[in-house]
């Protein structure tokens, strides 16, 4: 077993915890600070897998900045009681554990007589296409334009928003 494989499938394991333990947990913070955790496992899957911009991009927006709006807003809610939380076992989770255990069943099967690709099979460019020198490369040549059309629409939203601020604070 390669190294890459030992952090692959570690950083699975613990994926695979946290976001059980993401809808375990009673407590509302503790599961948003699982589903950090886990945010931060699928960025170390997506280095694994030579995607280093969509790894950093990930760990930046979903981990950086959604997740802290997500325990800001969960502070403000001012919960308290976590056992006004607490619903009893009805008909919904019934059939929710039963599509849990379907679909564990079926991963084993999956895992256990699915067939496998080689590597070899990818195409010869695969380990290049999720680095940030080649999605750099393709958006200053093939989506140049695209981009800088976004570009000018942000400058003009930003230039909008300024104006509309400094009236209101004028009137």
């Amino acid at each position: 077993m390669t190294f890459e494989q030992i952090v692959f499938y570690s950083l699975a394991v613990v994926t695979i915890f946290s976001s059980i333990m993401v809808v375990v947990q009673r407590n509302p913070v503790n599961s948003a600070l699982y589903l950090i955790l886990d945010f931060f496992c699928l960025g170390g899957l997506y280095l694994t897998l030579n995607a280093q911009f969509i790894a950093i991009v990930h760990i930046l927006v979903y981990a950086g900045a959604i997740m802290v709006l997500f325990v800001f807003v969960i502070m403000l809610l001012n919960l308290g009681d976590t056992h006004k939380l607490a619903d009893r076992l009805n008909m919904k989770k019934i059939i929710g554990i039963a599509f849990g255990l379907a679909f564990f069943v079926e991963l084993l099967y999956l895992l256990g007589f699915g067939t496998t690709r080689s590597i070899s099979q990818q195409s010869p460019a695969a380990p290049e296409i999720g680095t940030i020198e080649y999605i750099g490369k393709v958006l200053f040549t093939k989506f140049l334009f695209p981009f800088e059309v976004t570009s000018f629409l942000l400058l003009a939203a930003i230039i909008g928003a300024v104006i509309l601020a400094k009236k209101k604070i004028i009137h």
